[in-house]
């Protein structure tokens, strides 16, 4: 199981790439793996100011759909362009091409709340 050390995680299975301001946000291979194939990827909060562990989205796979969670607080800037037609980048490529957002951090405090590398791992057994 791939878990990128440079990357936080939730315990809803969301990862996060902080480079100074910006975060890009997206679901683990773990995560990809238990939904199964991916079909569809709806964000429609781009623009949106949403708080930690607030729904900024929803994964549909072929058998469930599940929501998708901030894992800090901020501001939706850009929603993946290519998820639209290509919603099974988030199976072949988790931590790439299948990113879901990027947000503006609104309070940076909260990243150190988040699950490292090795804390995930623990999590997901």
């Amino acid at each position: 199981m791939n878990v990128p050390e440079n990357l936080k995680y939730t315990k809803d299975h969301e990862w996060i790439l902080v480079d100074g301001d910006i975060a890009t946000v997206g679901i683990t291979e773990f995560a990809q793996g238990e939904l199964g194939d991916i079909v569809f990827v709806e964000i429609e909060t781009e623009d949106e100011e949403l708080d930690k562990e607030e729904v900024f989205g929803t994964i549909e796979a072929v058998k469930t759909v599940s929501d998708l969670y901030m894992p800090i607080t901020g501001k939706v800037l850009e929603v993946n362009p290519n998820l639209e037609d290509q919603p099974d980048l988030v199976n072949k490529e988790p931590f790439d091409g299948g990113w879901m957002i990027k947000i503006q951090v609104a309070d940076a405090s909260e990243i150190d709340g988040l699950l490292s590398a090795d804390q995930y791992k623990e999590l997901i057994g």
